[in-house]
């Protein structure tokens, strides 16, 4: 069930009608939750509702037994590790590294079947398995690093761990955070349903009017059957694709987040305008907060972070990156990506140019441009569907230059939205350096009317959520 569907209208009226009676008491309000969040996550499919409850409840016994035998609670650490590791391996990445043992095995003119032997339905990857794999994985390391107590309710622990809104791309909610919020109930006013319903609507107008009417021509692109192939051609295919994961992944997380506002819970911000950023830090700092803290909390700061010396701190960076990109995805695209990021970091780190630059006049606007066209060229792998693909764009972006425009009289509602897209972030941007406006501002109803109205008559073909396959 996707937030862009007719489908999850039903499912949220009837979600707030049941609420409005559930709420007010601990046992019936985590049901509610935990029962919803069932029913919207097995929409997808009902068998994945085993994996979550499986995971969910290695998690919840392990807490606790960490808590009641302390001699061993290394163990019942480990066991958790295990148990969310071991799903990730099994129904994520268990076919990747079959095929390349087998790739690997042929070159010693060695025949070995490894991915055709893998059971079926290990094939198929479950919504969002990474997010709330890491979500539980983190209740059980703050249990073990004594950063948090155990919940002794199986409800209070699943209403945590697959409420609805954020339970498939996230953001990645702490235990620490959520479980205290879920155990009262605090009164939602109007103006908190205002400020969530505006999250909402905002979220729905990056996502279905820009990331979806963007997505049509990236797609296009990227399957191979367009005409075009010149250096401005793919300079544009690249950054509406930099706008459409940012409207794709940004919009759900605002409609996440405002949902939960009109439940009566506070998520953490997860991006905050990351094309403005004058450095690779600050691009990381800003866009996939919630992932982005969480590597830095159990990866990068238990490797040693920058505690160990400068080698060490940028080797230690290195690996948290390319943790990430294996996070992301069971492909060679996605690791070069998180490989190409930990390069881009050590440069930086080495030959910090752009605390130079930021001290002069046009400095920083060369940092801007500096910065995305680094974080583009990362991009590139993300999206591909190989690596030749993306060498092969590499090369035609940098090298084989060609300055053919005629796309563009060919594509004119397509730019339209690009151009779109990118006043709407500079603006947006522009709001939030003010931070003027109110439920009565002129301007904020205006921008609101005209994102309703946008939604409705200049969506996009309907698309899921791009780190749904994540």
């Amino acid at each position: 069930m996707s937030f862009n569907s007719l489908i999850f209208i039903v499912f949220i009226f009837i979600f707030f009608a049941v609420w409005k009676f559930a709420k007010k008491h601990n046992i019936s309000r985590w049901f509610t939750l935990t029962f919803f969040s069932f029913i919207f996550y097995g929409w997808w499919d009902w068998r994945f509702l085993f994996l979550i409850i499986f995971s969910g409840g290695v998690d919840f016994f392990a807490g606790i037994f960490m808590v009641k035998f302390p001699s061993r609670k290394r163990l019942f650490f480990i066991l958790s590790l295990i148990g969310n590791l071991g799903s990730l391996f099994l129904f994520k990445y268990s076919l990747f590294i079959a095929t390349q043992f087998e790739i690997i095995a042929s070159y010693f003119n060695l025949k070995i079947e490894l991915a055709s032997n893998i059971p079926e339905f290990v094939l198929i990857l479950p919504v969002g398995i990474s997010f709330y794999t890491f979500q539980s994985m983190s209740y059980t390391i703050d249990i073990y690093r004594n950063q948090l107590k155990p919940t002794y309710n199986i409800l209070h622990f699943f209403s945590y761990l697959s409420m609805f809104p954020q339970l498939v791309a996230g953001p990645i909610v702490r235990a620490k955070d959520m479980l205290k919020q879920l155990n009262s109930y605090k009164k939602v006013n109007s103006i908190q349903i205002w400020n969530g319903i505006k999250l909402i609507v905002y979220g729905l107008f990056l996502k279905v009017v820009i990331a979806d009417n963007l997505a049509e021509m990236v797609n296009v692109a990227f399957s191979g059957i367009s005409s075009w192939d010149s250096t401005p051609y793919w300079w544009v295919i690249m950054i509406s694709f930099s706008f459409q994961i940012y409207g794709d992944f940004a919009g759900y997380s605002l409609i996440a987040k405002g949902l939960a506002k009109c439940m009566g819970y506070q998520f953490k911000i997860n991006f905050n305008h990351p094309y403005i950023s004058l450095s690779l830090k600050e691009f990381w700092r800003r866009w996939h907060i919630s992932l982005s803290t969480w590597f830095k909390d159990y990866v990068y700061i238990p490797l040693g972070g920058n505690k160990r010396g400068l080698i060490l701190g940028i080797l230690f960076m290195n690996i948290t990156m390319v943790v990430s990109g294996i996070w992301h995805g069971a492909k060679w695209g996605m690791i070069i990506w998180g490989l190409l990021h930990g390069l881009f970091l050590t440069f930086e780190r080495l030959v910090p140019i752009y605390k130079h630059l930021n001290k002069i006049k046009f400095g920083k606007y060369l940092n801007l441009i500096w910065v995305n066209i680094l974080v583009i060229i990362a991009w590139v792998f993300f999206r591909s569907d190989s690596y030749v693909q993306a060498n092969e764009i590499i090369v035609k972006m940098f090298v084989d230059i060609d300055l053919n425009i005629d796309f563009i009289a060919y594509n004119f509602p397509f730019e339209i939205f690009l151009i779109i897209a990118i006043l709407i972030e500079a603006f947006y941007f522009y709001k939030s350096i003010r931070n003027k406006w109110n439920k009565n501002n002129f301007i904020e109803m205006g921008s609101l009317i005209f994102a309703v109205i946008m939604i409705v008559y200049f969506r996009g073909p309907e698309t899921d959520f791009i780190y749904f396959q994540f």
